[in-house]
Order: structure tokens, then sequence, then C-alpha cells
């Protein structure tokens, strides 16, 4: 996408562009934050995955804090007037640094918003802090009272969510007044309801900008009732592997693409980097090893996995210093507000960057091997994300909270 005739589109047609995203952020509840990782190929730019709960505001630059704080502001203010105290409702994990050094950040950006912000969970209540990277996170003393959050033995007007609810809906948070929704959890929400919506707004930006939406998003499809325990199954889903990743190569062939596809074999619901295979045929499923296998079938949770989600894999063109790069882009109230870099060197260019060899780089770090046109078709794809994310939740809300699948 960093054509300089596809720049010169997104650039004529920034006015239309800008009005369609107040048009459509008006008509769906925006999320107060995400964040979406983005493969670019040149010739394609796509959102590969979406997340509600983001967990690397660590990640964000020092130059774009303001921005998120005027952002977070802006979204608590129109959505709750009233509100002067933010308690943010952490995952549980006491011995991960990285994550803890997460909650510090958003603890900080609503802080800078204007708020007073505690942090705790009733899981959490055996630990007076947790020791992050740069020192300890604070927890203040939280639990559950008839299913109503106490804080110091007190009910906060917000409560804002960081934990991915996988395990199913949290103590305390049923009666309260909660941001993200936890109809957005993935006890409930599927990856593929998030590209269904993803596919609606993406078909109708092509066309405003009239270019073959494939250009804007990964190409999917879910294979539902996969027990992958047993030969029957693992068999369906190597023949349906095949046939999609046959229909990829005669795009590819379309359009003179020289090289072979593979796809990303991922669980349906949250994987937090569990359960992804990069394929490029169908026998390789058949040819897993027990313990890959194993690994595949079992999300965080603990659940069993028996519906897949499987994606184009849209390689990277993206490289820095014998590493290959994906951006990661992080979105507050809807708008793209903070770019970081994943970066891998033990990984190709078609491959899962999210492994323990990855490595984060900030924009400023690395912002020489990515032009603003470039920048240009991240936001555009990230932005529609966050409004996919919002029809989601409007979908969701008219369904029932029982697990079952969006119509």
């Amino acid at each position: 996408m960093n054509h300089p005739l596809l720049h010169d589109i997104i650039e004529q047609k920034r006015p239309e562009i800008e009005a369609w995203f107040a048009q459509k952020r008006a008509e769906i509840p925006l999320p107060i934050y995400g964040s979406v990782d983005i493969r670019d190929a040149d010739w394609k730019v796509a959102v590969v995955d979406a997340n509600h709960f983001p967990a690397g505001f660590n990640n964000v630059n020092e130059d774009e804090k303001d921005d998120l704080a005027r952002l977070l502001s802006e979204h608590i203010r129109r959505q709750n007037p009233d509100c002067q105290w933010v308690h943010l409702y952490p995952e549980s994990h006491s011995r991960n640094q990285a994550y803890i050094e997460n909650v510090k950040a958003i603890q900080e950006l609503v802080i800078s918003a204007g708020y007073k912000c505690t942090v705790g969970s009733p899981e959490l209540s055996d630990f007076d802090d947790l020791h992050g990277l740069s020192g300890p996170l604070v927890l203040n003393k939280t639990e559950s009272i008839d299913d109503v959050l106490l804080v110091d033995g007190k009910q906060p007007d917000l409560i804002l969510l960081n934990n991915d609810l996988s395990g199913g809906i949290l103590p305390g948070i049923s009666e309260m007044n909660v941001t993200p929704d936890p109809a957005m959890g993935w006890h409930l929400r599927r990856k593929s309801e998030h590209f269904e919506a993803l596919e609606y707004y993406t078909n109708q930006m092509a066309l405003l900008l009239d270019i073959d939406p494939w250009h804007l998003m990964a190409d999917w499809f879910v294979s539902e009732d996969k027990c992958l325990d047993e030969d029957s199954c693992r068999i369906r889903l190597a023949s349906e592997i095949d046939a999609f990743i046959g229909k990829i190569q005669s795009k590819y062939e379309t359009l003179g693409i020289n090289r072979k596809p593979v796809v990303f074999l991922k669980n349906d619901r949250g994987t937090y980097g569990l359960g992804i295979l990069v394929l490029s045929e169908g026998k390789e499923l058949l040819n897993l090893s027990n313990r890959k296998m194993k690994k595949l079938m079992y999300s965080k949770s603990g659940s069993k996995v028996e519906n897949f989600l499987i994606q184009e894999g849209v390689p990277t063109a993206m490289r820095f210093n014998d590493h290959t790069v994906e951006p990661v882009v992080y979105l507050v109230d809807g708008q793209a507000a903070s770019w970081f870099y994943r970066m891998n060197k033990k990984k190709s260019d078609q491959d899962n960057l999210n492994s323990p060899s990855s490595v984060f780089a900030n924009r400023t770090e690395v912002d020489e091997i990515l032009t603003a046109r470039a920048r240009n078709w991240h936001e555009l794809v990230a932005e529609l994300s966050m409004l996919a994310m919002g029809r989601e939740l409007q979908i969701r809300s008219q369904q029932p909270r029982d697990g079952g699948v969006l119509s």
C-alpha cells in the first residue's frame, strides 16, 4: 500500500474519508480503547488481530501520552459526565512485569486525563503491590460484596477493565458501571465476529476509495466443531485449509504476486499468543506432534478449542536492523493515537512475530522504515477496526449473553 498512486488516492479522498468516519462513529458505541496488529505487504495492508483489552500501553511513546490522555478524557466525559473516580481492574498476572508496566501506564494516563485512578481486584487481594520493571504498582484493597465492587470500602464511579474475561465474568462487576462492556470478553466474543464486522466497513471504505477491498483486509473463514483429537476432524480441517490456500493462490496469480501463500490457524476466541499455527498446506496439520496439537487445542483459560479462525497470512514487507517488523497501533475513543513496532529477528516475513523472541521499538527508533504514506494506510485500517468493535458490541447487545454466536 506504499505505492504513490495509492497514497494519492487516500490524500485526494481525505475530506470524504473524514466525513464518512464521523458519520459511522456517531452510529455505534465507540470502544474506550483498543489495539490492533497490522501486516503491510506493500500490495496489501490488513489488521490481523484486534484487542479490546490492550496490554501494551507501556510501549507507547512519551510524546503520544498527552494525546492518549486527552482522548481518554473526551471519551469518559461523553459517556460518564459525572465520573471523578476510575478504578482499573487488571488481569491477575502478578509475576508478569511487562504486564504490570502496562497497568501502571494506563493508570498514569487516566490520572493525566483528570481522574482519580485506583488499581486492584479481589483476585489480587493477597498483594499490597506488584513489582514491575520500573518499580512497584500499589494496589488498593478491592473486594466484591453482594456483587458490588468496593475499593477501600467505597464504590468507584467507573470500572475500567483491562482483563479479557477469558475465564468468565469477574466478581463484583455485574451491577457496576463498566467499560469496555463485559459482553466483549472472550467468554462470549469470537474473533470471527470482529472480522465479519470489519468486512462490513472495509467494503464500504473500498467503495469510497474505488479500490478492491482485498487490498485492505486479510481473507478468512471459520471452521467449527473440529474435535482435533480425532483423525476425521483433522482430515476435514486440512482439506478446508487446502481449498482456502488454493483460493488465495489464484488471487496472487491474478495480481502477479509471485509467492506461495500461507494461512494462520487460530482459536476463534482470544489466544493471548497461544495456539497459533502457520501452515502452507493442510498436511502440515496432520503431521503435528502431540505436544503442538495439545497446545493448539487448549486456550488461555484451559477450555478446549473446537472453533478455529483460518486467516490469510499477510506477509510483512517491513524490516529494520535484520528484524522482521509489524506495526502495532493503539487507539483511544476510536482514533489511532500511538504507533510502535513488534520486531523479531528469528522470524520470517510470513511468520507469527508474537513469540518470546520478539522485541518492541517505538516510532522514533524505527521511523525511517515507515513513511507518512504507510502510516496513512495503517491509521485507516486501524480505525476501521475500532468501528468494527463498536458494531460487534451493538450487535452483541441485542443477543442473549449466554455465549451464543452473533447472527
